[in-house]
């Protein structure tokens, strides 16, 4: 289904699904954690894909753009990202020592977000939440 997706944005943007958009969707969705673009090239070299680093920095902003994946700025500020289809929500605590990520739901958040959007007659579509602090092993 992330193909379909994929697909249709490109069409719509009168792009291709050429194979390296194809080898670097299906690398992104093999993958189970956050990423960066360096890693992502990483993995596809030693799979012996000729993908360039041009073609994943172009084909980032449009997996982005398809709401496939998102972008998680680690403590050096330093783009990672996730795949997010079929994904159940989730936010971030970041440790800004070691750069530690801890995913977490909040059912409470969720509900704030919702009456915030409510009392302002807005639609909230998502949102995305980082806390920056310092894990149980850097304090």
């Amino acid at each position: 289904m992330h193909d379909t997706i994929f697909k249709r944005l490109l069409k719509r943007k009168g792009l291709k699904f050429t194979k390296e958009r194809k080898a670097i969707l299906k690398e992104v969705f093999s993958l189970h954690g956050h990423f960066d673009p360096e890693e992502l090239l990483m993995r596809l070299r030693k799979k012996g894909s000729r993908v360039s680093k041009a073609s994943i920095y172009r084909t980032i902003p449009l997996l982005l753009e398809s709401r496939l994946i998102e972008k998680v700025i680690k403590v050096d500020r330093h783009a990672h990202y996730e795949h997010t289809y079929g994904h159940s929500h989730h936010d971030h605590m970041i440790c800004i020592t070691c750069g530690n990520v801890i995913e977490f739901h909040s059912q409470a958040l969720e509900d704030l977000q919702e009456r915030l959007c409510n009392g302002e007659d807005f639609m909230g579509i998502s949102h995305t939440l980082e806390i920056r602090g310092y894990c149980k092993k850097c304090r």
